[in-house]
């Protein structure tokens, strides 16, 4: 399995499937429909059915159920974009036996995997860990989960002993720019449930996730050539440093854990006359989350009665937090659980500390929590994942297929 699992990986990330937050187009990048077509052909090969994909780039199959019994459809779900932060690597570096020591990726600018930054490492001693060249990220979010999923529907047409009912795979384009299933047909993908298998390390399970905004901050200032500027320039760049020193710094990432929200100033451009600030918004409570965007605005009228409205707010919800839809149908969690525990795995359930399709899908009528997929430190350089791990996510696939099977 950890030799299927290699190969299908190396042959995904060789692709180059980055979002683009900017365009237009959907998917948002040509380059991932070219992978949709791969996978297409991938699983007609395996001899999966009612393969296709749809004018969206949404690539979906079946594996028909092999027992009479009338069970109901689950789904498994990944995504074939990478972030747009930096670009893939063609090619994952593989430590064999890995032996518990800091990790060089890139000798030439000294980026390393070290265990006084990423202590979790420590606990893959022995274990074969994939990584990336210290330039690139890796793609194990979430290619990861596509040959995980992959892996698992071969194993289960491998072994017709393992009863299931019908089983629906899907793979998604752009998640990483929020706009994942912004297409999806759930009535016509036809599941009772699903999961996507796009979370961290091995282990992980999750139902909850942040409510997500996005607010983009522009500033119209007043250019005046500065020999001549007094009492008339107004610099539009201070007043959006303003803007961003009003926000409370400590909800900001780099001070928050757990069920706490944050604002994050993701892109910041400017000059005198013109400047923007594009933020995200985040937080598990929904009373929270909708106080934060208040807050965003109030401070835009503020600075709009010091400097004579010159500062506009726009502000965007992206997801919510999926507990909602989740708690009702809650077995559906107890049965990872189960899958997880099965795989000779504690379960670590808790909150997604970003997003996931699965929150979308869930409000759109598919209860769809997330399960690992093995990886750490998405969207970046030092992005690795542990064969051994994946080779985990294949288990909790079959075990759920095996569960809902005997039940």
């Amino acid at each position: 399995m950890k030799k299927k699992l290699l190969e299908r990986f190396s042959q995904y990330i060789a692709y180059a499937t980055t979002s683009d937050e900017t365009s237009a187009s959907y998917p948002s990048t040509a380059a991932q429909l070219v992978f949709g077509d791969f996978l297409v052909e991938e699983l007609k090969k395996l001899g999966l059915t009612e393969v296709k994909k749809d004018e969206y780039g949404y690539v979906t199959a079946t594996l028909p159920a092999n027992t009479d019994k009338v069970l109901p459809t689950i789904g498994f779900i990944a995504h074939f974009d990478t972030a747009p932060d930096m670009p893939g690597i063609a090619k994952p570096r593989i430590i064999n036996n890995y032996d518990g020591k800091d990790i060089m990726l890139d000798a030439e600018t000294n980026t390393a995997l070290t265990l006084a930054d990423f202590p979790e490492l420590k606990e893959y001693v022995g274990q074969t860990l994939l990584t990336t060249d210290g330039k690139t990220l890796l793609g194990a979010d979430d290619k990861a989960g596509i040959a995980e999923i992959v892996c698992a529907m071969e194993y289960l047409m491998a072994h017709s002993e393992i009863k299931h009912g019908k089983i629906r795979v899907g793979f998604t384009p752009d998640e990483e720019i929020g706009k994942g299933v912004l297409h999806f047909d759930v009535k016509g993908f036809g599941c009772d449930f699903a999961y996507t298998m796009d979370g961290g390390a091995v282990g992980e399970l999750e139902y909850e996730n942040f409510n997500a905004a996005a607010a983009t901050i522009k500033v119209q200032g007043r250019n005046i050539h500065p020999g001549y500027a007094k009492n008339k320039m107004v610099n539009s760049q201070l007043i959006a440093m303003e803007f961003n020193a009003l926000l409370p710094e400590f909800q900001r990432p780099q001070y928050t854990q757990d069920y706490e929200g944050f604002y994050l100033l993701i892109r910041m451009e400017g000059t005198v006359e013109n400047s923007t600030l594009t933020y995200i918004i985040r937080d598990h409570d929904r009373k929270l989350f909708e106080e934060k965007k208040q807050y965003m605005l109030t401070v835009t009228d503020f600075l709009n009665q010091k400097y004579g409205n010159r500062v506009t707010c726009d502000i965007k919800d992206q997801y919510y937090n999926m507990r909602e839809k989740i708690e009702p149908v809650f077995h559906v969690v107890e049965i990872a659980e189960e899958a997880i525990k099965e795989a000779g795995v504690e379960p670590k359930v808790m909150p997604i500390r970003g997003g996931t399709d699965g929150a979308n899908l869930s409000f759109k009528g598919l209860p769809c929590p997330n399960i690992f997929a093995g990886g750490h430190n998405f969207h970046g350089k030092y992005e690795y994942v542990p064969l051994e791990s994946m080779e985990k996510a294949v288990e909790v696939i079959v075990n759920i297929a095996k569960i809902v099977g005997e039940r």
